[in-house]
Order: structure tokens, then sequence, then C-alpha cells
């Protein structure tokens, strides 16, 4: 058991101490930013979210290029956004009470309209909109307040600028698309860019979007990615970089992604060939139901069982879970994504021991569930039962360990518990929750 404890906290130590994966020779991140990664590892838990204009039109974030309009007639919904239900107190609330560690928010999306005060565009929520206020102050002030770490999504695409150089999408919104300039839009992008970092300070880190738009090119395009990240990092050197662009990691990424998979699968295709890194934090991003943006259609949300199993498969494979929101046009949460936040905090408040600051545990996936075990080592692990294995539950350990205890953290009960050879049998009770049960095990 020892061995099997060492060599699952060498693993977990490597992701925030190593300074780089796979191609990332040159870049040094600092103390700081290594601390960042650190932190955003333990919280394990976050919380997406996918709000613009396109949630006037309440059919995802997709619209503008699914919907038929071209840039001038979706712009008109600016003209009434006016999200009064808006509290961004109330909002982090419950996030916090829910579990989660951070807030991922974006702050532009492929559309193009900027959901913060900036001076780049004065297509933006504060000079485009009858509301004329900036929620990014509200949200991070909230963020701040309560001690959830404030992220950023932005999208390296746009829809609706004649200097960004079309690639797979944003044919039909109106564009020219004549004119492309790239190092102009970098230029403005890289404005942008500051403005959330310094305005909105202390930003953790930055969640870009839309790297793919160019990957069928006929001749590769160059993001310039890596001129992009050192600027970031020259502004911000803790601030941590993360792009959602499916392939393996570029110089000057500090954490890795994966879209509504998690590390090496590759079930919603967005994945095929991303390699996983062993040297960087891993995320992956889901949503609670299909679309990203708020569609009042979608009402197939999943169980709160469901994304607890997932929340629990992410931390055995040292990954964070970062779950989507749509938030509605009149700056409200949806009401089943309330219930299934509710839901999850309910769970967390009793099981979060073995989510934060935690990884793999010593016990690779079983038909029943997972394990998970403390970052910091100890003697410790947990059991994550997703699935009900019947009156008995049958666990390997190495030949010579010894149990101290076995206790459910559901209610604090001691299970009784018997070793044989290399596996533990622990009794279960016969009404196990439909949610995660979760097991506390000490070795001696």
């Amino acid at each position: 058991m020892k061995t099997l404890r060492t060599t699952f906290l060498a693993i977990c130590l490597s992701l925030v101490t190593a300074s780089a994966g796979y191609s990332q020779n040159h870049y040094q991140p600092t103390p700081e930013n290594l601390e960042a990664r650190r932190q955003l590892v333990n919280d394990r838990f976050g919380i997406f979210l996918h709000w613009g204009i396109y949630a006037s039109y309440a059919q995802g974030e997709w619209y503008l290029q699914l919907g038929g309009l071209n840039k001038d007639e979706y712009a008109h919904a600016a003209t009434a956004f006016y999200p009064a239900g808006y509290n961004a107190e109330e909002w982090v609330k419950a996030f916090k009470d829910a579990g989660a560690g951070y807030v991922t928010i974006t702050s532009r999306h492929h559309d193009g309209f900027s959901m913060f005060d900036t001076k780049a565009s004065d297509y933006n929520i504060v000079k485009a909109t009858p509301w004329g206020k900036d929620v990014m102050r509200d949200l991070a002030d909230a963020c701040h307040k309560e001690g959830l770490s404030l992220q950023f999504y932005y999208s390296i695409l746009d829809w609706i600028r004649e200097d960004y150089p079309l690639g797979e999408s944003g044919h039909n919104t109106g564009r020219k698309g004549d004119h492309p300039d790239y190092d102009h839009y970098l230029g403005f992008m890289k404005q942008q860019v500051k403005e959330l970092m310094t305005q909105y300070a202390p930003v953790r880190a930055l969640w870009f979007d839309g790297y793919w738009d160019h990957k069928r090119d006929s001749i590769p395009f160059n993001w310039k990615m890596p001129e992009f990240y050192e600027y970031i990092h020259s502004v911000d050197p803790a601030c941590l970089i993360g792009n959602n662009h499916h392939i393996q990691p570029i110089e000057g990424e500090d954490f890795q992604m994966f879209e509504r998979d998690l590390p090496g699968q590759n079930t919603a295709g967005y994945s095929e060939g991303q390699m996983v890194s062993d040297k960087l934090p891993l995320e992956m991003c889901q949503t609670m139901n299909h679309t990203w943006g708020y569609s009042v259609k979608d009402r197939d949300y999943k169980t709160a069982a469901q994304l607890i199993g997932t929340l629990a498969k992410a931390v055995s494979m040292n990954t964070n879970l970062l779950l989507n929101i749509g938030p509605r046009a009149d700056g409200r949460l949806p009401e089943a994504a309330l219930s299934l936040l509710k839901e999850i905090g309910q769970w967390m408040k009793v099981n979060g021991e073995s989510i934060k600051g935690c990884g793999p545990g010593p016990i690779a996936e079983q038909e029943w569930g997972v394990s998970t075990a403390p970052l910091t080592g100890g003697k410790t692990f947990y059991i994550h039962v997703l699935q009900n294995p019947g009156a008995v539950l049958e666990i390997p350990v190495a030949k010579k360990a010894k149990v101290k205890s076995v206790t459910a953290l559901y209610d604090g009960t001691a299970l009784s518990v018997k070793k044989v050879g290399e596996n533990l049998f622990i009794t279960l009770p016969a009404d196990l929750p439909a949610e995660d049960y979760v097991i506390s095990v000490t070795m001696k």
C-alpha cells in the first residue's frame, strides 16, 4: 500500500512542480505561477458560465452562426439586453455552497460581444446595452469577497470583426472577410486580456477557445500563441493560461483542458489524438444539460448523481471538473441548475474531503467506482461507490497492509471489514444512496 501511495503522490505532485509539457522547453513559470497551479489543482471543482447577449435569443451560444442571422440583426439583442435579475453575490453564494472553488465566465464569446468594460471596442455591455453596467466588476468583487478564484473565458475567434481571418465558422454573419489583418487582431486581443487581468485582479487564469477554427486550413494558420502567451505572462506572470484547442499543449500554457471528456477519452469527438500531459494540471469541462449558453428548449439536465460521479472520476484521474451553467438574459440562473447546485452542495458538505485537495487513489477504476486520496499523502484514501456492487465490496490491497478503520462519510458509520490475502471485503448497508457513496479507508 505504501508503495502504491508513494507512486500516486509523486505523479500528482509532478503536475504542479514541473515547468513544462511536451513542447514547452523554454517557458519557465514563476513561483507565483506554480502556486496558482497548486491552488487550481486543490480546488478540483469549478463553475463555468456562458453568458452573453445570445441569452436573449435563448437558443444557445452559437445562435449567430446557426440561427440564420447576420451580425447587424443579431446586435439588436444588445439594445434590449437588461439583466435586471442579476445578482453576483447570489450567484457566488450558490457556487460556494455547491463546493466550487473557482468561477470561469465568458468575457467574450465567438459573437464578438464583450461582457466587460473595455476600451478596445464599443461593442460591450457598458456602451452597447441599456443596462450600461459592468457585470464582471460585480462578479469579480463577489468572488474576491467569498474567496472563489476568478477566471475568464476568452474567444480568440470572432464572427463579426473584419480583421479576424475567416476560418471554418462565421461565414454567414454578414462579414465581408476580404481584409483580414491578424497582427491587428492580435493587438486587439492583447489589449483586452490586459484589461481583464488588471481591471478585475486578481485573475487566476485565462481560458481560451476558438483555436480549432483554422484546423483545416490548407496552409497552417499561425495563431502566434507563444507571442500571445509571453505577453500575458509579462503582464501577470502568475496568471495561468489554458487553451481549448484539442491538441497537445503549446509552449506557455499552464494547464490542459478537455471538452466534455475525461483525459484519454474521446466520447464527444473533440479529443482524437490529444495526448494527456503528465506535467500540467488537467481540467475537463462539461455541461449540466447540452448547450453551453442558455437554451429555453434544452431541459435535458443530467442528474446530481451523474454529475457527482463525473466529479469523482475526474479527481481519480487527477483532473478538475469545470461544470457549466448558462444564465438567462434576465441575469438569473435557471431553476434546474440551482437545484442541481444545491444537491451537489449537500453531497460536498459531507464528502468534500474526498474531492478537495485530492487526486488518484491507490485502486484503479473498478466496475463499482473509483478511488481518491489526499495529494499531501498519508494513510487514508477514499472509495467512491458509483455502482452498487451488492452486499459486499471487494477491493485490492497490498498483502501486508493492515487496516486501521473503514468509515462511511455519509453518516460516520464504521463499516464491517475483513481482510483475506490481498483483498478487503467491506460490508455495505442495504440502502446505499443514489449518488456517490464514499468510504474512508485508513491503513495502519
